[in-house]
C-alpha cells in the first residue's frame, strides 16, 4: 500500500519535524521500511513508508534519487508493465541498481519527462517528485484515481500526503469541516473529488499532474489522460471481428492484465466473493503456477451472504481458502474504526465487512 508525504516550508526548523510527524501518521500503510529526504536550501522534505512488494532489498528504498541526481521521488503504487520499460531503457544504456518498478518509473521520467512517462506506463500510483534543477515539485495520480493523494496550503507551508491524517498532524492544519464538502457528503454519501472534508485541502483529480513552485504555490491540476478521449477513440475505431475472436481478445487481455498485477516478491492473495469478476481474477491468478493463491471471503449472514458460492469456487480452483464469519461487533466502536481508515466521512456500509476482511487477511 505504502504512504507518501511531503512538505515545502520557508521555516527550515519546522521542516524536519513536520515531515517526521506526517510520516508517523501513515506508518500503518508501510511497515517494512521508511525514509526521509530533506533539502534545507530549497525548503523541501519528502517521506515514504513502504510496504515492500517488488524488490525487497535496500535498492527499493524511498525516497529514491535518480541516477543523474536531478529527481527525487516518493511513490505509492505499482507499475505493472515495468519490465517492458526496463528493457527499453537498458537498450538505451540505463544501468539499474535494483529491480523495483519505482526505479524504472523514476529513470523513465529522467529520460523522457514526467508527462510522457506517466502517459506511457500502466499502473496505479500517487507520487511526489522534486526536480532539483528547476526547483519544482510535481504531484501525480493514476488514470482512474486508485491511489489517494491530498494536498494544500497549511499556514505558510504546502503539504501533500496519502491521507488527511498526516496533514492534520501539522500546526495550523484545519480542524473544522468544509461546509461545501459536508453538504456534498450528505448528498452523495462520500466527499467527491476534488474536495476533501478539510477546508483548503484538496484531492488531486485522477489522471492529473500538479506543479508547485519553490515558494509552495500550487498551479491548477493538468490532465495527462482523459477517459472521454479514450472512449471517443474506441468508438471511432471499433473492432471488426466475430464473437469467437472477440472472446479470444478479451480472454488474452484479461490474462495479461491479471498476471501483471499479481507479480510480487511476497505471497499473493485475493478476496473472493463467488461472483463472476472475483472468480475470474482468481482463476487466472491460480492458473499461473507456483503456490496456491490465498483467497478470503467474509460470511456476512442473511440473504446477501456469498460465502458458500465463494467456497465452491475455491474448491474448484484449488485455492488456499479462508472463510471469515462476520463477528459480533460494537456498532459505535466499528464505526469509529472504519471512519479512521477512510480518513473522511464515507457512508457505504460495505466498509465494515471490508475492513474486517482486510484486517484478517
Amino acid at each position: 500500500m505504502c504512504g507518501v508525504v511531503g512538505l515545502m516550508s520557508p521555516d527550515i526548523d519546522a521542516l524536519s519535524d513536520g515531515v517526521q510527524r506526517m510520516s508517523a501518521a501513515v506508518r500503518h500503510r508501510g511497515p517494512d521500511d521508511h525514509g526521509v529526504w530533506l533539502d534545507d536550501t530549497a525548503g523541501v522534505a519528502l517521506g515514504q513508508r513502504r510496504l515492500s512488494i517488488v524488490d525487497l532489498s535496500p535498492a527499493g528504498h524511498q525516497p529514491m534519487v535518480s541516477a543523474d541526481g536531478r529527481w527525487v521521488m516518493v511513490l505509492n503504487g505499482e507499475i505493472y508493465d515495468h519490465h517492458d520499460h526496463r528493457a527499453l531503457l537498458e537498450s538505451q544504456g540505463v544501468q539499474f541498481r535494483g529491480h523495483s518498478d519505482t526505479e524504472v518509473l523514476l529513470e523513465l521520467i529522467a529520460r523522457v519527462g514526467t508527462e510522457d512517462a506517466l502517459a506511457a506506463v500502466d499502473g496505479m500510483f500517487a507520487l511526489g517528485l522534486w526536480d532539483r534543477r528547476d526547483r519544482v515539485l510535481v504531484l501525480a495520480r493514476d488514470r482512474v484515481g486508485e491511489k489517494p493523494l491530498y494536498y494544500g496550503r497549511v499556514g505558510s507551508a504546502f503539504a501533500f500526503a496519502s491521507e488527511l491524517g498526516a496533514i492534520r498532524r501539522l500546526p495550523h492544519a484545519p480542524s473544522q469541516p468544509d461546509p461545501l464538502a459536508l453538504a456534498e457528503y450528505l448528498r452523495f454519501g462520500f466527499v467527491p473529488s476534488a474536495l476533501s472534508i478539510l477546508p483548503g485541502i484538496r484531492k488531486l483529480p485522477a489522471g492529473c499532474t500538479l506543479r508547485v513552485s519553490a515558494g509552495g504555490q500550487p498551479a491548477e491540476p493538468v490532465p495527462y489522460w482523459s477517459l472521454r478521449s479514450v472512449a471517443a477513440s474506441g468508438l471511432a475505431s471499433l473492432l471488426s471481428a466475430d464473437d469467437h475472436e472477440l472472446v479470444d481478445l478479451a480472454d488474452a487481455a484479461l490474462r495479461r492484465s491479471v498476471r501483471r498485477r499479481i507479480e510480487a516478491d511476497v505471497p499473493v492473495g485475493a478476496f473472493l466473493s463467488g461472483g463472476v469478476d472475483s472468480s475470474t481474477v482468481v482463476a487466472i491468478g491460480q492458473g499461473g503456477g507456483g503456490q496456491p493463491v490465498r483467497t478470503f471471503t467474509v460470511a456476512v449472514g442473511g440473504a446477501g451472504d456469498e460465502s458458500d458460492a465463494a467456497a465452491k469456487v475455491a474448491r474448484h480452483l484449488g485455492t488456499d481458502h479462508t472463510t471469515l464469519p462476520l463477528p459480533d461487533v460494537d456498532a459505535l466502536e466499528m464505526a469509529q474504526r472504519v471512519s479512521g481508515i477512510y480518513d473522511e466521512p464515507f457512508a457505504d456500509p460495505s466498509g465494515v465487512p471490508t475492513a474486517l476482511l482486510c484486517a484478517a487477511a
